[in-house]
């Protein structure tokens, strides 16, 4: 699996274009950070971000993760131009040639999806541990260690995402176009949550069929975070509103995007397993 690996990270790092697209994904998680330095200073009024309670622990793992996962569109477009440069290269056809197997080769990429996005995950873990550590309210290990299904439930993220995204770059060919298919997918998921909730179903159904949906099922693994954070609701308190909201991880949403994740993979194999290169 090591020599997998390597083969590919080679291939990557020759590539101009995929090794500015991973160092500035990286840079932008590490650029989190600077939220921390966000402050108004008007008059009597001062605002500083970091002590609103955003790094404080545990809420900063929720609040991190769930910022962080939008960036994953960098490596989005890493792992669909690197199956679209197998073909165009035909680096694919060589690779075969020289005695890999196509088994070997699906597993050299989902290792290569395995790897960005544990990476990611430690990344984002030290980033987050850094800045709690020193903004956080609190500073017991019980309470720093708490809530950390989150950062598992961002990896699990990041493997099923990148898994779509393998798939769609080996399906389409073309980096350009898998990635609009992805936006595509996006919108019909959309439309399909509108066309249930209208004909079909009351709202709450309607949003638990849209959990199987493969993106909608990787969106919900993390809530948003903003209506948890204490500010938040001692405003709504004072408005007279309740703000009552599930932003637990659930262990049946971690098993909904794995289920996705082995059928990308396994169709990757069964295109490429049947289409003649």
């Amino acid at each position: 699996m090591i020599r997998l690996l390597q083969i590919e990270f080679i291939k990557l790092w020759n590539n101009r274009a995929s090794r500015v697209l991973i160092l500035s994904y990286f840079i932008l998680l590490t650029s989190i950070a600077l939220v921390a330095a966000i402050k108004f200073d008007i008059g009597p009024i001062k605002f500083h971000l970091a002590e609103i309670g955003i790094f404080n622990f545990p809420y900063i793992w929720h609040f991190n993760t769930f910022v962080t996962a939008f960036f994953k569109l960098f490596l989005a477009i890493v792992i669909v131009s690197m199956m679209a440069n197998e073909y165009s290269n035909k680096t694919i056809k060589q690779n075969l040639i020289d005695g890999l197997s196509k088994k070997e080769f699906i597993l050299s990429k989902f290792l290569t999806v395995l790897s960005f996005a544990l990476v990611s995950t430690a990344f984002v873990f030290v980033v987050s541990l850094i800045l709690g550590l020193v903004y956080s309210d609190y500073d017991e290990l019980p309470i720093i260690f708490s809530d950390l299904e989150f950062v598992l439930a961002f990896f699990v993220k990041l493997v099923g995402f990148f898994s779509f995204c393998l798939f769609l770059g080996i399906l389409v060919k073309r980096s350009a176009f898998a990635l609009g298919f992805l936006i595509l997918w996006q919108i019909l998921e959309g439309i399909t949550r509108g066309l249930i909730r209208w004909k079909l179903l009351d709202a709450e159904t309607t949003e638990r069929v849209m959990g199987f949906f493969p993106l909608q099922a990787m969106y919900n693994l993390i809530k948003e975070p903003v209506t948890r954070l204490e500010a938040v609701q001692t405003v709504a308190d004072q408005v007279g509103e309740k703000i009552n909201l599930d932003y637990q991880v659930h262990a049946y949403e971690i098993l909904i995007v794995l289920c996705w994740t082995a059928i990308f993979v396994y169709l990757s194999y069964a295109l490429l397993k049947k289409r003649d290169l």
